[in-house]
């Protein structure tokens, strides 16, 4: 098992805010798994250069892509940007996408990464989800729509991924490709989270 601690999660302009959110916030400050710690969450970017997301926040990138590499990363996060569906200036993300999958470093990616990934032909032979299959066939090279699963989140051995509604799903297949928790301790946070479950309080005021 991967034991490094650091999480890099790619940031570029038109990001969507609230799709990392939850799994950034919790694995940094290891609330699900208070004894193991969090892990130090890496900002990456194109460049080093501010960006600014979708809702405005502009962020300041830790390192560049170009200083990325598998090696003593636990996971990478792509989450959704307008700019999948505007042309291949996110194309950089989906090759390192494919380096650490070739690495066996999990990649983790949601709404628009998908699309990226689909013409990176990383979905092509994995069990994978989206916003939509009809969404992934309309990018060109997307070969895999006999592996699509109408779900909110999958996990196919390195590679997770989710559509842009469903930000408390991708989490959930983070934590649990992570090891962060029991089983029932990371059911317990998806019911709280997703469904606002009360009795998942009682599990996760035990850790």
């Amino acid at each position: 098992m991967n034991e490094a601690k650091t999480v890099h999660v790619a940031v570029y302009d038109t990001l969507a805010d609230w799709e990392v959110g939850h799994a950034t916030a919790h694995l940094r400050t290891g609330r699900l798994n208070p004894d193991r710690g969090g892990y130090e969450i890496v900002l990456v970017g194109p460049a080093r250069e501010p960006v600014t997301s979708m809702g405005g926040l502009r962020i300041t990138p830790d390192i560049a892509l170009d200083e990325l590499t598998p090696e003593r990363s636990a996971l990478l996060i792509l989450p959704g940007a307008e700019l999948w569906d505007t042309g291949d200036r996110l194309a950089p993300f989906a090759r390192a996408a494919r380096a650490f999958l070739d690495a066996g470093v999990p990649v983790a990616a949601i709404c628009g990464a998908t699309a990226g990934l689909a013409r990176e032909g990383l979905l092509d032979d994995r069990p994978h989800t989206s916003g939509a299959l009809q969404y992934l066939q309309a990018q060109e090279g997307y070969a895999g729509a006999d592996h699509y699963v109408e779900t909110d989140a999958v996990t196919a051995g390195d590679l997770i991924t989710a559509g842009p509604t469903e930000p408390v799903a991708f989490a959930r297949e983070i934590f649990t490709r992570l090891d962060v928790n029991k089983p029932e301790v990371i059911d317990a946070w998806y019911r709280l989270f997703a469904r606002s479950d009360e009795s998942a309080y009682e599990v996760l005021m035990a850790l």
